[in-house]
């Protein structure tokens, strides 16, 4: 199963991504509305794309009192039953990398779907800080560094993993 990678040391921080992201699933360009969001510490000039992680334990899918979050057999991905659920955001919050977000107006949540193994953030990346491929030890050596320098940057506080 290929995986979505981000490599912030070379986001510029353009927010392309979550212009495309909007445009294909939401028809508009909402950026608000895009599955993947860019995270920015200006003062610290790091800008980070907040994707769906697609966690093999998903916390998200663990509270979900509907049971409607789960793994799509064909992608491997962690997917949402909006037929199922009932919008109560539990999911979102139980995210450890504030990685989903809530579309109001439809009461569901937005999550990245990997465009069905064809990414349109990837395609657009201009930098290539977006990636998708076969995880082997290299992206997963990458996702411990970024998951370190972002604990740097940024600690946990409380709750939430964001400010």
């Amino acid at each position: 199963m290929k995986i979505l990678t981000v490599d912030e040391r070379r986001c510029t921080g353009c927010r392309m991504c979550e212009l495309v992201c909007s445009v294909r699933h939401e028809k508009a360009a909402d950026p608000a509305r895009a599955r993947i969001q860019v995270v920015k510490w200006e003062e610290r000039g790091v800008y980070l794309p907040m994707v769906c992680h697609q966690c093999e334990d998903a916390p998200c899918a663990a509270v979900c009192p509907v049971n409607a979050i789960g793994r799509d057999e064909e992608l491997g991905r962690v997917k949402t039953d909006h037929d199922l659920c009932i919008g109560c955001r539990a999911c979102v919050s139980a995210c450890p990398f504030g990685a989903l977000g809530f579309h109001e107006e439809r009461g569901r949540t937005l999550r990245c779907d990997l465009c069905h193994g064809d990414p349109t953030c990837v395609k657009f990346c201009e930098t290539r800080a977006l990636r998708y491929e076969e995880p082997d030890r290299v992206v997963a050596e990458r996702r411990r560094e970024a998951a370190a320098r972002l604990r740097q940057i940024h600690p946990l506080q409380g709750d939430h993993p964001w400010p």
